[in-house]
């Protein structure tokens, strides 16, 4: 039987080689899909490294919103695939509730623009945590302290502020027999001009946008009389003031004008604007950047000074209070997500970006950097230039400017209801300034939380 035997060792021998054989295929088999896995993973890993985004919500448009849309592409290219800014408006149709990342806004409209009081935090902090420098000795004093805390550091990049202004409609100055370069110096002086336009069938002489800000904050700026008077001690808490002699002055011979129908009030926040675009209203007292959307309206505009009382000792017309609309950097994303938004504010501090910022968009300069741009700006009258970057340098005086926050917003609130009780003769213009500072005063939030710190916590 010897044969057979061998026969059957050969036959064994076979099927080992056989299962060998099948073995090395499966593993060969299992390689191949692990290495495919592999392939597919690194591809998405390597795709979420690259590919970072970080969305912008704005409520910018036509000259304003090209410069911005040419900067942030500008940005994106020299990424070069490594993060993306993707920009979105807060009027269009997307969902108030999306993922956003910044919001360049007034921090007082956090409620209009997402649909909730957002939590933002410290630009100056986020910034030094990702490997980014930023500080406020950078910017003119002015422009950092309308964003900065009470220990100086920047809450917030102060990309689009604007001082206030008179606007003077050319062409329905005409109808009224003013004919020469018009400019009224003093409140007395609009008056009579306001008059003029009335009696020559204006329907409205003059109304005003943002109407807290520049009648009763910067009213008092330019008369010396702060809302926050410096406390004897510094353990006070802040008293807000704005029942001072001129801000009975001037919200009285408001509403003497609002019973002439010399002057309009068309609402607390830019309602205004659109009605001296359209070329109802004759003058407007407003923010300094509109003057490019007026020339886009083919208006023929000039632009005066803020009016003052000529006969106040401590008036100083050119103390005016920058103010508008910052870029503010919610919190609650990850780490990639902060590391593209810091890279993306050191870009908009370049001098380059700065200058193209500037004169694109013709909100005020950070900086130095930004200065000749606006000198050279076509679409910036000469008499917005003379004395800017004077007052921008000027330092900060103690209660002059409202710090974002709590604060400002709760003034700024209850101005805005009691200011109707002036204009429906429900109440003289004093006993509305009464109200408005004891109601400020009286309220816990007004000194509870640091201005500019993290609206919404």
């Amino acid at each position: 039987m010897p044969g057979t035997l061998d026969r059957q060792r050969k036959l064994t021998g076979h099927a080992k080689l056989l299962q060998w054989w099948l073995n090395l295929r499966r593993l060969l088999y299992l390689l191949s899909v692990m290495n495919r896995f592999l392939l597919v993973l690194g591809v998405l890993v390597s795709t979420a490294a690259t590919s970072q985004e970080v969305v912008l919500r704005h409520a910018l448009s036509g000259g304003q919103l090209e410069t911005l849309e040419n900067v942030v592409l500008q940005f994106n290219e020299a990424q070069k695939g490594k993060g993306k800014v993707i920009l979105q408006a807060a009027s269009g149709e997307d969902d108030v509730h999306t993922k956003v990342h910044m919001g360049l806004l007034d921090a007082g409209d956090s409620m209009k623009f997402f649909g909730t009081l957002p939590r933002f935090i410290p630009l100056q902090q986020m910034m030094k945590e990702h490997a980014q420098q930023l500080s406020a000795k950078e910017f003119f004093p002015q422009i950092a302290d309308t964003v900065d805390d009470s220990n100086g550091q920047l809450q917030a990049l102060p990309l689009g502020l604007n001082f206030p202004v008179l606007f003077l409609n050319r062409t329905l100055l005409a109808k009224a027999g003013k004919t020469d370069p018009v400019e009224p110096r003093s409140w007395v002086d609009l008056q009579e001009l306001a008059g003029d336009l009335r009696t020559s069938g204006s329907a409205c002489p003059l109304t005003s946008s943002n109407f807290s800000w520049i009648h009763v904050e910067n009213l008092a700026a330019q008369h010396g009389q702060a809302i926050l008077p410096v406390q004897a001690n510094k353990r006070s808490p802040e008293v807000i003031r704005v029942n001072g002699l001129v801000n009975v002055k001037h919200l009285a011979l408001l509403a003497t004008w609002q019973r002439s129908k010399y002057f309009i009030y068309s609402g607390p926040g830019r309602e205004a604007d659109a009605r001296f675009l359209s070329g109802e209203c004759a003058m407007l007292t407003g923010e300094s950047s509109l003057f490019a959307e007026i020339v886009r309206h083919g208006i023929d505009a000039s632009v005066a000074p803020l009016p003052y009382y000529d006969d106040m000792s401590e008036a100083r017309p050119s103390d005016l209070l920058p103010d508008g609309s910052s870029l503010w950097i919610l919190a609650g994303h990850k780490k990639p997500e902060y590391q593209l938004i810091a890279r993306f504010v050191r870009y908009l501090m370049l001098p380059e970006t700065q200058r193209t910022w500037v004169k694109g968009t013709t909100f005020l300069p950070m900086s130095s950097a930004a200065v000749k741009a606006l000198q050279e700006a076509t679409n910036i009258p000469n008499s917005q230039k003379e004395g800017l970057v004077k007052r921008l340098s000027m330092p900060r005086k103690a209660g002059e400017h409202l710090r974002n926050g709590s604060t400002r917003d709760l003034l700024r609130a209850i101005f805005n209801e009691e200011v109707l009780s002036v204009w429906n003769e429900k109440y003289p213009a004093k006993q509305a300034l009464d109200v408005t500072s004891a109601r400020a005063n009286t309220v816990p939030a007004a000194n509870a939380k640091p201005a500019g710190a993290v609206p919404g916590k």
